[in-house]
């Protein structure tokens, strides 16, 4: 699909006071320098931005991946998993109103855009500790009733989905080492990341460009044999907060 806009949400002051599995403190002035780069290079790829202004009652709102999942048919508002995060959706969804038909996962459905991963027409539902088989079973019929077709994948080692398994386009995806065996898979020509270079499967095919986090040469090296051109960004104060590049906007 190609890709003509994007929402995007700067960060907070509170940044650090999201959810995170990580030990260090996000720098809140570098992650503002990171966040602005971001942007531009979404801009290089061809993007429309919408900017959101931080929310200061929503330390994790900057990824805004999570509120929704948009198909050129229409958009889903998510529900996400953890509570302190559901409102977010709200801004979201006034926005996308203007370009989607909207549609909405329901309570009890809970559904963290992170876990959806699209490959042409089909989607791959990442069931994990923040999208649950209720959400599941919810995408599962909205697809369908737009023509699309989805299937289940379970998450274990990972935060979402998208964490470890990302589509490059041309029938090649990234993925983390310890996830190769997944049957489901199968049939896609893999970029294998190693344990080391974990965090680097989260990167972003935009138009082309192949969007990877900085300092993961190895990654690189094998990214480079797809004649994509490739382009670093830093990420190290998103990574403190279990953030990563695909988590930063929402891209229709």
């Amino acid at each position: 699909m190609n890709l003509s806009n994007a929402i995007v949400r700067q960060p907070g002051i509170n940044f650090a006071d999201g959810i995170s599995s990580q030990s260090q403190t996000p720098d809140y002035e570098k992650a503002l320098f990171q966040h602005d780069n971001y942007c531009k290079i979404l801009e290089k790829c061809g993007l429309k931005l919408i900017i959101l202004k931080p929310d200061l009652r929503y330390p994790d709102a900057e990824f805004v991946e999570d509120t929704a999942i948009i198909t050129e048919k229409m958009a889903i508002i998510t529900r996400p998993g953890k509570i302190k995060r559901r409102n977010e959706t709200k801004e979201i969804k006034y926005i996308l109103a203007d370009f989607r038909k909207i549609e909405q996962i329901t309570p009890r459905g809970k559904v963290d855009g992170g876990d959806i991963l699209r490959i042409d027409n089909h989607f791959y539902l990442g069931y994990s500790k923040r999208t649950n088989l209720n959400g599941i079973d919810q995408l599962r019929l909205l697809f369908s009733k737009y023509g699309y077709t989805s299937s289940v994948v379970q998450v274990d080692e990972i935060l979402h989905l998208k964490s470890g398994i990302n589509y490059l386009g041309n029938g090649v995806i990234i993925i983390q080492e310890k996830l190769v065996s997944l049957p489901i898979f199968n049939s896609y020509k893999k970029i294998i990341v190693s344990e080391n270079e974990n965090y680097s499967a989260n990167c972003l095919n935009i138009n082309g460009k192949i969007l990877i986090p900085k300092g993961y040469e190895e990654t690189k090296k094998k990214l480079e044999k797809l004649n994509n051109e490739i382009i670093e960004l830093g990420m190290s104060e998103f990574m403190k907060m279990d953030g990563g590049l695909t988590c930063l906007s929402l891209r229709f």
